[in-house]
């Protein structure tokens, strides 16, 4: 079950706890030295992606699979 704790401008300890998870920072909530909870930020889905959204704007060469010129090859010689 997932619970929503509203944030109430009064609360000085949670906004200072919230400004460090907005932060990317990850806060280990403690009772008695021992760790009870762990608070991380939310991660923001990354955008859907659209198939075809690049179509005209990458080229693939002709020579794409030609195999490497002997000068680049030696470089990489053990």
């Amino acid at each position: 079950m997932t619970v929503q704790l509203p944030v109430r401008e009064k609360d000085e300890y949670l906004r200072k706890l919230l400004n460090l998870i907005s932060n990317g920072e990850e806060v280990i909530i403690t009772e008695n030295d021992k760790p009870i909870a762990r608070v991380v930020p939310i991660k923001n889905k990354p955008a859907r992606r659209i198939p075809g959204s690049a179509k005209g704007k990458i080229i693939i060469h002709p020579d794409f699979n030609a195999p490497l010129p002997d000068e680049i090859l030696d470089d990489f010689e053990s």
